[in-house]
Protein backbone atom coordinates (compact mmCIF):
# COMPACT_ATOMS: atom_id res chain seq x y z
CA UNK A 1 0.00 0.00 0.00
CA UNK A 2 1.11 3.61 -0.62
CA UNK A 3 -0.38 5.37 2.41
CA UNK A 4 -1.29 3.96 5.83
CA UNK A 5 -2.74 6.17 8.54
CA UNK A 6 -3.14 4.67 12.00
CA UNK A 7 -4.96 6.31 14.95
CA UNK A 8 -3.95 9.84 13.99
CA UNK A 9 -5.15 12.62 16.31
CA UNK A 10 -4.56 16.32 15.71
CA UNK A 11 -5.64 18.97 18.21
CA UNK A 12 -5.91 22.76 17.77
CA UNK A 13 -6.38 24.28 21.22
CA UNK A 14 -9.49 22.61 22.63
CA UNK A 15 -10.67 21.26 19.26
CA UNK A 16 -9.90 17.81 17.89
CA UNK A 17 -9.44 18.35 14.16
CA UNK A 18 -8.66 14.62 13.73
CA UNK A 19 -9.82 11.97 16.19
CA UNK A 20 -7.99 8.62 15.94
CA UNK A 21 -8.26 8.46 12.15
CA UNK A 22 -7.16 5.23 10.45
CA UNK A 23 -7.25 4.23 6.77
CA UNK A 24 -5.13 2.90 3.92
CA UNK A 25 -4.70 3.98 0.31
CA UNK A 26 -3.44 1.29 -2.03
CA UNK A 27 -0.92 1.81 -4.79
CA UNK A 28 -2.55 3.09 -7.99
CA UNK A 29 -5.83 4.12 -6.36
CA UNK A 30 -7.62 7.43 -6.81
CA UNK A 31 -9.27 8.17 -3.47
CA UNK A 32 -11.67 11.07 -2.89
CA UNK A 33 -11.72 12.71 0.52
CA UNK A 34 -15.13 14.25 1.26
CA UNK A 35 -16.43 16.19 4.23
CA UNK A 36 -18.12 19.42 5.30
CA UNK A 37 -16.06 22.55 5.89
CA UNK A 38 -14.01 22.11 9.06
CA UNK A 39 -14.35 18.32 9.03
CA UNK A 40 -10.57 17.76 8.95
CA UNK A 41 -9.83 17.11 5.26
CA UNK A 42 -7.05 19.67 4.80
CA UNK A 43 -5.57 18.87 8.21
CA UNK A 44 -5.38 15.17 7.30
CA UNK A 45 -3.64 15.97 4.02
CA UNK A 46 -1.11 18.21 5.78
CA UNK A 47 -0.36 15.43 8.28
CA UNK A 48 0.13 12.92 5.44
CA UNK A 49 2.52 15.27 3.64
CA UNK A 50 4.47 15.94 6.84
CA UNK A 51 3.63 19.65 7.03
CA UNK A 52 1.77 19.10 10.31
CA UNK A 53 2.75 16.92 13.23
CA UNK A 54 0.01 14.79 14.82
CA UNK A 55 -0.29 14.53 18.60
CA UNK A 56 -0.99 10.81 18.33
CA UNK A 57 -0.73 8.09 15.71
CA UNK A 58 1.53 7.37 12.74
CA UNK A 59 1.55 7.77 8.97
CA UNK A 60 3.42 5.38 6.68
CA UNK A 61 4.40 6.36 3.14
CA UNK A 62 5.40 3.38 1.00
CA UNK A 63 6.22 1.42 4.15
CA UNK A 64 8.27 4.11 5.92
CA UNK A 65 6.89 6.05 8.89
CA UNK A 66 6.89 9.86 8.70
CA UNK A 67 9.17 11.27 11.36
CA UNK A 68 12.02 8.99 10.42
CA UNK A 69 13.84 10.30 7.33
CA UNK A 70 11.05 12.86 6.81
CA UNK A 71 12.90 14.64 4.01
CA UNK A 72 13.32 11.45 1.98
CA UNK A 73 9.67 10.52 2.54
CA UNK A 74 8.49 13.93 1.32
CA UNK A 75 10.33 13.37 -1.95
CA UNK A 76 7.83 10.58 -2.63
CA UNK A 77 4.87 12.96 -2.29
CA UNK A 78 3.58 15.68 -4.60
CA UNK A 79 1.30 18.22 -2.92
CA UNK A 80 -1.07 20.85 -4.28
CA UNK A 81 -2.42 22.87 -1.31
CA UNK A 82 -5.92 24.31 -1.38
CA UNK A 83 -4.72 27.90 -1.85
CA UNK A 84 -2.09 26.95 -4.46
CA UNK A 85 0.62 29.42 -3.34
CA UNK A 86 2.63 30.52 -6.39
CA UNK A 87 5.23 33.20 -7.08
CA UNK A 88 3.11 35.34 -9.37
CA UNK A 89 6.01 37.57 -10.50
CA UNK A 90 7.86 34.60 -11.99
CA UNK A 91 7.40 33.18 -15.47
CA UNK A 92 6.05 29.61 -15.64
CA UNK A 93 9.35 28.15 -16.82
CA UNK A 94 11.29 30.20 -14.30
CA UNK A 95 9.09 29.02 -11.42
CA UNK A 96 9.23 25.35 -12.39
CA UNK A 97 13.03 25.55 -12.75
CA UNK A 98 13.15 27.02 -9.24
CA UNK A 99 11.06 24.12 -7.83
CA UNK A 100 13.18 21.59 -9.71
CA UNK A 101 16.26 23.16 -8.10
CA UNK A 102 14.77 22.69 -4.63
CA UNK A 103 14.60 18.95 -5.36
CA UNK A 104 18.15 18.98 -6.77
CA UNK A 105 17.05 17.47 -10.06
CA UNK A 106 19.91 16.79 -12.45
CA UNK A 107 18.01 17.39 -15.70
CA UNK A 108 16.11 20.55 -14.79
CA UNK A 109 15.36 21.97 -18.24
CA UNK A 110 14.23 18.69 -19.78
CA UNK A 111 12.05 17.92 -16.76
CA UNK A 112 10.45 21.37 -16.85
CA UNK A 113 9.74 20.96 -20.56
CA UNK A 114 8.18 17.56 -19.87
CA UNK A 115 5.92 18.99 -17.13
CA UNK A 116 4.81 21.88 -19.33
CA UNK A 117 3.78 19.38 -21.99
CA UNK A 118 2.10 16.99 -19.55
CA UNK A 119 -0.01 19.69 -17.87
CA UNK A 120 -0.97 21.54 -21.06
CA UNK A 121 0.94 24.73 -20.24
CA UNK A 122 2.62 25.05 -23.64
CA UNK A 123 0.37 27.87 -24.97
CA UNK A 124 1.01 29.99 -21.86
CA UNK A 125 4.59 29.07 -21.00
CA UNK A 126 6.04 32.50 -21.86
CA UNK A 127 3.67 34.32 -19.46
CA UNK A 128 4.15 35.35 -15.87
CA UNK A 129 2.07 33.31 -13.42
CA UNK A 130 0.23 36.48 -12.34
CA UNK A 131 -1.13 36.88 -15.88
CA UNK A 132 -2.66 33.38 -16.00
CA UNK A 133 -6.30 32.38 -15.54
CA UNK A 134 -7.11 30.35 -12.45
CA UNK A 135 -7.35 27.19 -14.54
CA UNK A 136 -3.80 27.63 -15.82
CA UNK A 137 -2.57 28.50 -12.32
CA UNK A 138 -3.96 25.17 -11.15
CA UNK A 139 -2.02 23.50 -13.94
CA UNK A 140 1.16 25.21 -12.74
CA UNK A 141 0.41 23.98 -9.21
CA UNK A 142 -0.02 20.41 -10.46
CA UNK A 143 3.18 20.70 -12.51
CA UNK A 144 5.19 21.73 -9.42
CA UNK A 145 3.65 18.83 -7.47
CA UNK A 146 4.74 16.39 -10.18
CA UNK A 147 8.13 17.77 -11.17
CA UNK A 148 10.14 15.47 -8.88
CA UNK A 149 8.18 12.40 -10.11
CA UNK A 150 6.53 11.42 -6.80
CA UNK A 151 4.67 8.13 -6.46
CA UNK A 152 1.88 9.77 -4.40
CA UNK A 153 -0.05 12.89 -5.38
CA UNK A 154 -2.08 14.84 -2.78
CA UNK A 155 -4.51 17.39 -4.25
CA UNK A 156 -6.51 19.65 -1.92
CA UNK A 157 -9.57 21.06 -3.73
CA UNK A 158 -7.88 20.97 -7.18
CA UNK A 159 -10.93 22.35 -9.07
CA UNK A 160 -12.15 24.89 -6.50
CA UNK A 161 -13.28 28.13 -8.14
CA UNK A 162 -12.84 26.93 -11.72
CA UNK A 163 -15.43 27.35 -14.46
CA UNK A 164 -17.08 24.21 -15.95
CA UNK A 165 -14.71 23.91 -18.91
CA UNK A 166 -11.65 24.33 -16.65
CA UNK A 167 -13.04 21.70 -14.27
CA UNK A 168 -13.35 19.20 -17.13
CA UNK A 169 -9.78 19.95 -18.25
CA UNK A 170 -8.29 19.52 -14.75
CA UNK A 171 -10.26 16.29 -14.20
CA UNK A 172 -8.89 14.88 -17.45
CA UNK A 173 -5.40 15.92 -16.42
CA UNK A 174 -5.78 14.13 -13.05
CA UNK A 175 -7.15 11.05 -14.81
CA UNK A 176 -4.13 10.98 -17.14
CA UNK A 177 -1.70 11.39 -14.24
CA UNK A 178 -3.36 8.64 -12.21
CA UNK A 179 -2.24 5.93 -14.61
CA UNK A 180 1.17 5.97 -12.91
CA UNK A 181 0.44 7.61 -9.52
CA UNK A 182 -1.51 7.05 -6.33
CA UNK A 183 -3.84 10.04 -6.01
CA UNK A 184 -5.67 11.45 -2.99
CA UNK A 185 -7.89 14.46 -3.59
CA UNK A 186 -10.33 16.43 -1.47
CA UNK A 187 -13.37 18.09 -3.01
CA UNK A 188 -16.90 19.32 -2.33
CA UNK A 189 -18.05 18.36 -5.83
CA UNK A 190 -19.90 15.03 -5.78
CA UNK A 191 -19.77 14.62 -9.56
CA UNK A 192 -16.00 14.90 -9.30
CA UNK A 193 -15.57 11.89 -7.03
CA UNK A 194 -18.03 9.86 -9.09
CA UNK A 195 -16.16 10.74 -12.28
CA UNK A 196 -12.63 10.23 -10.95
CA UNK A 197 -12.41 8.12 -7.81
CA UNK A 198 -12.06 4.39 -7.23
CA UNK A 199 -12.97 4.91 -3.58
CA UNK A 200 -14.46 7.59 -1.34
CA UNK A 201 -13.69 8.42 2.29
CA UNK A 202 -16.14 10.67 4.12
CA UNK A 203 -14.84 12.52 7.18
CA UNK A 204 -17.05 14.32 9.70
CA UNK A 205 -16.01 15.99 12.97
CA UNK A 206 -12.51 14.58 12.57
CA UNK A 207 -13.58 10.94 12.10
CA UNK A 208 -13.91 8.70 9.05
CA UNK A 209 -17.64 7.87 8.94
CA UNK A 210 -17.74 5.94 5.65
CA UNK A 211 -15.32 4.50 3.11
CA UNK A 212 -16.20 2.49 -0.02
CA UNK A 213 -16.66 2.75 -3.77
CA UNK A 214 -18.96 5.54 -5.02
CA UNK A 215 -21.62 2.97 -5.96
CA UNK A 216 -21.53 1.29 -2.54
CA UNK A 217 -21.53 4.62 -0.69
CA UNK A 218 -24.87 5.39 -2.34
CA UNK A 219 -26.33 2.27 -0.74
CA UNK A 220 -25.44 3.47 2.78
CA UNK A 221 -28.57 5.58 3.16
CA UNK A 222 -30.54 4.32 6.14
CA UNK A 223 -33.80 4.82 4.27
CA UNK A 224 -34.24 3.59 0.73
CA UNK A 225 -36.10 6.38 -1.13
CA UNK A 226 -37.51 5.55 -4.54
CA UNK A 227 -38.59 8.45 -6.74
CA UNK A 228 -40.20 8.11 -10.14
CA UNK A 229 -40.31 10.71 -12.90
CA UNK A 230 -43.54 10.28 -14.89
CA UNK A 231 -44.75 12.27 -17.88
CA UNK A 232 -48.25 11.78 -19.25
CA UNK A 233 -49.46 12.84 -22.69
CA UNK A 234 -52.48 14.41 -21.00
CA UNK A 235 -52.78 17.00 -18.23
CA UNK A 236 -53.81 15.51 -14.91
CA UNK A 237 -54.86 16.92 -11.55
CA UNK A 238 -52.53 16.25 -8.60
CA UNK A 239 -55.40 15.06 -6.41
CA UNK A 240 -56.11 12.33 -8.97
CA UNK A 241 -52.55 11.01 -8.65
CA UNK A 242 -53.08 10.42 -4.93
CA UNK A 243 -55.28 7.46 -5.92
CA UNK A 244 -52.02 5.59 -6.57
CA UNK A 245 -51.26 3.44 -3.53
CA UNK A 246 -47.94 4.04 -1.73
CA UNK A 247 -47.32 7.67 -2.67
CA UNK A 248 -45.42 9.65 -0.02
CA UNK A 249 -44.92 12.94 -1.84
CA UNK A 250 -45.74 14.46 -5.23
CA UNK A 251 -43.70 17.27 -6.82
CA UNK A 252 -45.29 18.87 -9.91
CA UNK A 253 -42.85 19.79 -12.68
CA UNK A 254 -45.62 20.72 -15.15
CA UNK A 255 -49.29 19.87 -15.69
CA UNK A 256 -48.16 16.63 -17.33
CA UNK A 257 -44.88 15.83 -15.57
CA UNK A 258 -44.48 14.76 -11.96
CA UNK A 259 -41.74 13.60 -9.60
CA UNK A 260 -43.34 11.09 -7.25
CA UNK A 261 -41.77 9.79 -4.03
CA UNK A 262 -42.76 6.25 -3.12
CA UNK A 263 -40.65 5.90 0.03
CA UNK A 264 -39.55 2.26 0.00
CA UNK A 265 -42.11 1.27 -2.66
CA UNK A 266 -41.30 0.99 -6.35
CA UNK A 267 -44.25 2.88 -7.82
CA UNK A 268 -43.67 2.08 -11.49
CA UNK A 269 -46.04 -0.93 -11.74
CA UNK A 270 -48.71 0.95 -9.77
CA UNK A 271 -48.39 4.05 -11.97
CA UNK A 272 -48.69 1.87 -15.08
CA UNK A 273 -51.90 0.25 -13.75
CA UNK A 274 -53.24 3.69 -12.83
CA UNK A 275 -52.59 4.97 -16.37
CA UNK A 276 -54.33 1.97 -17.95
CA UNK A 277 -57.35 2.29 -15.63
CA UNK A 278 -57.71 6.01 -16.43
CA UNK A 279 -56.93 5.69 -20.16
CA UNK A 280 -53.81 7.83 -19.87
CA UNK A 281 -50.74 7.63 -22.12
CA UNK A 282 -47.34 7.48 -20.38
CA UNK A 283 -44.54 9.20 -22.30
CA UNK A 284 -41.84 8.83 -19.60
CA UNK A 285 -41.58 6.53 -16.59
CA UNK A 286 -38.09 6.57 -15.03
CA UNK A 287 -36.79 5.61 -11.61
CA UNK A 288 -34.62 8.38 -10.11
CA UNK A 289 -31.51 6.91 -8.50
CA UNK A 290 -30.39 7.95 -5.02
CA UNK A 291 -27.68 10.59 -5.43
CA UNK A 292 -24.29 10.61 -3.75
CA UNK A 293 -25.07 14.11 -2.51
CA UNK A 294 -28.19 12.94 -0.65
CA UNK A 295 -26.28 10.10 1.01
CA UNK A 296 -23.44 12.47 1.94
CA UNK A 297 -25.88 14.87 3.60
CA UNK A 298 -27.52 12.04 5.52
CA UNK A 299 -24.21 10.60 6.74
CA UNK A 300 -22.77 13.96 7.84
CA UNK A 301 -25.87 15.39 9.54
Amino acid sequence: MSVRVESVTKIYGNQKALDKVSFTVNSGEIVGFLGPNGAGKSTMMKVITGFLHAEEGDVWINGAVIGENAREIRRQIGYLPENNPLYTDLYITEYLEYVAGIYHLKTVQSRVKEMIGLTGLEPEKHKKIGALSKGYRQRVGIAQALIHDPSILILDEPTSGLDPSQIVEIRQLIRNISTSKTVMLSTHIMQEVEALCDRIMIINHGKIVATDTPANIKSLATTSIRKVLVEFAESINQSKLHEIEGIVEIQPLSEKTWLINGGETDLRPLIFKFAVANELTILTLNKQESSLENVFLEITR
